[in-house]
């Protein structure tokens, strides 16, 4: 045998587009490890005389935008399982007058109800209970249960006729997350971390802040596949800070480990990668490079962010007396703001509890409670720091409530089964226009009469307000081209700045 042939591999399918990825990957390396060999700045796409390497325009290594952006970033506050828009925002004075009466089935038409109310005999009307009244230059209702967020009203974009066809919590908060009902596509952070990158170093593009439970509550479960990459490369995915203890796992160093000998060990660690990578040309190593490289710079990144001892007394007791209890939604939204300052691209945080199947009104008052002063706190914080402007904030859940009753109706309390035919979100800051009601909904909240925003639509707006044409935000997997918007969504473009 001749000697060469020793060094000869099999050039099979599967190695040959390996190895060409191989080239792409070490040009996302190069950046990862000298940031400055590319420009900072953001590309635009449509701008005549700009010119991009087509491998690192598809592998979403540079900023490069669609078109100018007016944000910068995005804190998504997810109301995870679903608040009461009866409730809250969309106000239907004319319900009295149909109290503990049957939807007529003119509203209903007929529509898919979810089995915990199909078998009820009755759909019994259940006006709310909460006293709502006009607030700001823009005149939108507000229920009593959000003053804190009523007197920021004129920095809203209210959204009332948000829709989907999911009707259980794990398909529609999956849907809404990643533009499908089946599990397995990335997530809309990690699209943005695709897309655009991320500007700090030492902190991941997506961050993900899990608020403590209320008292009493009964949640549905959060995945982490909801903020997970699917097939787009790992380093993409959502890094979830815990509530409690270490804010991430495994990142402190072990006893008797320094710091200069963990560094050692990456060294090592990475040439061993290295070698692999010559090897079989698999992009996913590149991606455990960089995300060992992050873990260590997050060592000191972490504690810093979380310290929130430099925070002044004013700031704290705006956002409410739980401010410095780590873990909670008022500590989430002061860190979501301390993320944002440091340039993190998505930051969701998530707040469970509102599945009000029954006995809704003290239930929805105790966690509207801990929710509306730290929201209204982001807000304005933000925008005391002249941040709201490059910086979009969005809230809501992942579909809303129906008018009638789920059990027992009487005069003090009623449940509210789950309604993905209209519920209202809201939006502020980078661009969008604030004192905007966008939409209207029938007499019952049941059905959309005007101008409907589909989730597709939603996910379509916000990719636009940073710059991002979401036809254009594409991976090719098995053949086809994805998207987070699959192949569906209109940008909302009545309620851009």
């Amino acid at each position: 045998m001749h000697p060469a042939s020793e060094h000869v591999q099999l050039e099979t399918r599967r190695y040959f587009f390996g190895k060409a990825a191989c080239g792409i990957g070490t040009a996302a390396l190069a950046s990862i490890v000298n940031p400055k060999l590319f420009a900072d700045a953001p590309l635009f796409a449509d701008t005549p005389g700009t010119t991009v390497p087509p491998e690192l325009a598809t592998f979403g290594e540079l900023p490069i935008l669609h078109h100018a952006p007016k944000a910068k970033r995005v804190i998504w506050l997810f109301m995870a399982d679903a608040p009461s828009q009866l409730d809250l925002y969309d106000h239907k004075p004319n319900l009295v007058d149909f109290y503990d009466k049957d939807l007529p089935d003119s509203v209903r038409q007929g529509q898919r109800i979810t089995t915990m109310t199909s078998g009820q005999t009755r759909l019994p009307v259940a006006p709310s209970v909460f006293k709502f009244a006009q607030h700001g230059q823009s005149g939108a209702w507000i229920s009593e249960l959000l003053p804190n967020i009523a007197s920021i009203v004129d920095d809203l974009a209210i959204v009332k006729t948000v829709n989907t066809e999911a009707i259980n919590h794990d398909p529609a908060i999956t849907y809404i997350q990643t533009g499908s009902q089946i599990p397995g596509r990335p997530s809309a952070g990690a699209w943005l971390s695709y897309g655009i990158g991320c500007p700090n170093r030492d902190l991941p593009a997506y961050v993900v802040l899990h608020s403590r439970l209320p008292a009493g509550a009964q949640p549905q479960a959060l995945f982490s596949r909801l903020w997970g990459s699917g097939f787009i490369p790992t380093k993409h995915q959502g890094v979830a800070l815990r509530s409690a203890g270490d804010p991430v796992l495994y990142l402190s160093n072990p006893p008797g480990v320094s710091n200069s000998r963990r560094r050692t060990m990456l060294d090592g660690l990475g040439e061993l990668n290295q070698k692999k990578l010559a090897e079989v040309g698999d992009p996913e190593i590149n991606a455990r490079i960089a995300q060992y490289e992050m873990a260590y710079r997050m060592q000191s990144s972490v504690p810093e962010l979380t310290n929130i001892s430099n925070e002044t007394k004013e700031t704290l007791e705006m956002y409410g007396p739980q401010v410095t209890e780590p873990g909670t939604y008022a500590y989430n939204c002061l860190l979501a703001r301390r993320l944002a300052e440091r340039d993190v691209r998505f930051i969701q945080v998530f707040l469970r509890g509102w599945d009000h199947h029954g006995n809704l009104p003290p239930s929805i008052k105790a966690l509207t409670g801990q929710a509306d002063q730290p929201t209204a706190a982001l807000i304005k914080d933000l925008k005391q720091r002249d941040m709201l402007k490059d910086t979009l904030v969005v809230w809501g859940g992942e579909f809303g409530r129906t008018v009638y009753s789920q059990g027992a109706l009487t005069k003090e309390t009623y449940g509210r089964d789950h309604h993905p035919r209209n519920f209202t979100m809201w939006m502020a800051g980078g661009g969008v226009k604030g004192g905007v009601v966008h939409g209207e909904t029938d007499d019952f909240s049941y059905n959309v009469i005007d101008k409907p925003v589909h989730i597709h639509d939603l996910n379509a707006t916000i990719l636009h307000c940073l710059g991002l044409d979401h036809e254009r935000l594409t991976y090719r997997y098995q053949g086809r081209d994805f998207r987070l918007t699959d192949i569906h969504g209109k940008v909302v473009k009545e309620i851009l700045a």
